[in-house]
């Protein structure tokens, strides 16, 4: 067998290598470095299957053609974090409740107790890197609130004191990626289109992020790592179809995606890192409808299939694994308590999951495994 040792091999201008075919075996103990880059630096037309490692969100990702683009390597596993979870907290039962409740999203059963949040509140904004979930805002009867508390998903326990808002709104659209979580719109007794921004790890104040495409609330939200989506449910006088989209690493003004299938509010948004999808809502009647998006490409949604049953104000955002996505109560008229679940990436109608401890609608939803991540 023969042996050469180079350390380096380049083209004239340093551009590229060598394409090396057949079966390479790398036989080291240290380590492979693939190439490295910022979101904005990715390559626009590489080959299928390109790897590379994002300095931005921190975590490898690989390409898988131009309909969906680059995609995130998923970086946990269910043996090695005890599962993804999804968390419910809030909500209306009628009475408003500070409850928060969580099960793992890769098995089926009922939701157990994980403790309180430090308000009693629905309505309110929920997003969430793979660490740590905000619940900011909301509604604490008889008044909108700014609190916002938090918790570490992987554990048990009360929510604890967070940055507040800085207004005091309710049924505002969030979304969150590792770094960043986001609250767009929303009402402060008026409509309002701004979208705030605040730092999971270090717990930084909310900031101004920029405008919505409209003042609006009762939509709901979901991300790529890179890519913020969320619905404008109501924008006075009427429920609207309009989808919108933020970069999350850059603050500015969100511009419009493309449309729902139906003018609606009151629907609950999720994703993986490459398809968002939204249930259920008013159109003003109330609907089963879902419907789906590739993040990645600007469009109008396309039916995704029915959930169990007709129903909005379910939690304002759904919750998801890298598979599954599940949404959890909602209300037609009454509270429901049915957990259900749908697989992301195929197509179809939803499925039994469990029960909720409490028949409840208008709660926020996270998941330390969401598209966003």
């Amino acid at each position: 067998m023969s042996e050469a040792r180079i350390t380096n091999l380049s083209n004239e201008s340093n551009t590229g290598g060598p394409t090396i075919s057949g079966i390479t075996t790398f036989s080291g103990t240290n380590y492979f470095v693939p190439p490295v880059g910022t979101t904005a630096e990715r390559p626009e037309n590489p080959e299928n299957g390109s790897i590379r490692f994002n300095t931005d969100s921190k975590h490898l990702e690989y390409f898988r053609g131009d309909s969906i683009g680059w995609v995130e390597v998923e970086a946990s596993s269910e043996e090695l974090n005890g599962g993804t979870r999804g968390i419910w907290a809030g909500g209306n039962t009628p009475t408003r409740i500070n409850t928060i409740q969580y099960i793992n999203i890769g098995s089926t059963g009922n939701a157990q107790d994980f403790g309180d949040l430090n308000e009693v509140k629905e309505g309110g904004a929920s997003c969430s890197s793979r660490i740590k979930a905000v619940f900011a805002g909301g509604y604490n009867g008889p008044n909108r609130t700014s609190n916002s508390s938090y918790i570490i998903m992987s554990s048990t326990g009360n929510g604890a004191d967070y940055q507040d808002l800085s207004n005091s709104v309710s049924s505002a659209s969030a979304l969150g990626n590792q770094t960043r979580g986001i609250v767009a719109g929303g009402s402060t007794g008026s409509l309002v289109n701004v979208i705030e921004s605040t730092e999971f790890a270090a717990g930084t104040d909310w900031i101004d992020f920029g405008d919505a495409t409209a003042a609006h609330q009762t939509g709901s939200g979901c991300a790529s790592s890179t890519r913020g989506v969320f619905s404008l449910g109501f924008v006075s006088p009427a429920r609207v179809n309009t989808i919108d989209y933020i970069t999350i690493a850059s603050a500015g003004n969100a511009a419009d995606f493309g449309d729902l299938m139906s003018t609606r509010n009151g629907t609950g948004a999720l994703s993986n890192s490459t398809r968002g999808v939204w249930g259920a809502g008013e159109t003003p009647s109330v609907t089963n409808t879902m419907d789906y998006i590739t993040i990645a490409t600007l469009g109008n949604a396309s039916d995704f299939g029915d959930m169990l049953s007709a129903r909005f104000n379910i939690p304002n955002d759904g919750c998801s694994s890298p598979i599954r996505g599940v949404w959890a109560g909602g209300a037609n008229p009454s509270n429901s308590d049915v957990i259900q679940y749908i697989t992301i990436l195929t197509t179809g109608n939803a499925i039994d999951f469990g029960d909720l401890n409490t028949a409840a609608s208008h709660m926020g939803a996270v998941s330390n495994g969401h598209g966003g991540l």
